[in-house]
């Protein structure tokens, strides 16, 4: 009984306190209290952009240390992704209206004759909740699959994942598809899954090989970096 209590009120904490009780909810993958605080920071007038980067972004990336540094595994991963999404759920449309900046845009999906999709899916909520805008074009990816999303998507980075040693080639081919097209260079190419490794990635001609999802979103935001850094330049 004790417990019932205890029991914390969001709108009756500070905006600080109610962002780090945020971070809390999100790392122990409670949807409903993600999604209460997030509406309950809209009330009070923050920014669609802050609520994201402030409150969920900035509790994802917690959830991200813990994962890289093997404190969480996946199914808590998992469920934080979870949480996470209900909350953009809510402020997806507040940001469209609003124009916010995002990260940059993701096109990512699992190899042709490949059906697996935990890690591809774990990637995808993993950036989105980065900040990045995600289209995951599914398992089983033909070459003209991913050549068709990039058209249509213009986005900055191409995922591709594979979980089987027999499917691992097939990333060659899309990259060497889009090198014969002249479109290679448009785009950071990042590849990932349980039978990759570092050298498969260089030999292949990706851009990066992302052993998990934390390290994903960290090789994403810093080529994103790079290309803002660039164009500033430029």
């Amino acid at each position: 009984m004790a417990e019932e209590e205890e029991d914390i009120i969001l709108s009756e904490l500070d905006d600080d306190e109610l962002v780090e009780q945020m971070y809390d909810d999100l790392y122990d993958g409670l949807k409903e209290e993600i999604e209460e605080g997030t509406n309950i920071l809209i009330e009070r007038g923050w920014a669609p952009y802050d609520v994201l980067t402030k409150a969920l972004v900035g509790g994802m990336t917690v959830v991200g240390a813990d994962f890289r540094d093997g404190i969480l595994f996946v199914p808590e991963v998992l469920l934080a992704a979870n949480a996470m999404k209900a909350g953009m759920a809510i402020l997806k449309p507040l940001l469209a209206e609003t124009g916010a900046p995002r990260m940059g845009k993701m096109v990512i999906g699992t190899v042709k004759g490949d059906i697996h999709d935990i890690g591809k899916n774990l990637v995808s909520m993993m950036m989105e909740g980065a900040g990045f805008e995600v289209v995951d074009i599914g398992i089983n990816n033909p070459v003209e699959n991913y050549v068709e999303a990039l058209k249509e998507e213009e986005p900055d980075i191409l995922g591709m994942s594979a979980l089987l040693t027999t499917t691992m080639p097939y990333m060659k081919v899309v990259i060497d598809t889009m090198v014969e097209m002249g479109i290679r260079d448009d785009y950071v190419v990042l590849v990932g899954g349980a039978p990759l490794n570092e050298e498969f990635g260089k030999a292949i001609g990706a851009d990066g090989y992302c052993r998990d999802a934390a390290v994903a979103v960290e090789t994403a935001k810093e080529y994103m970096a790079r290309k803002h850094n660039e164009l500033a330049a430029g």
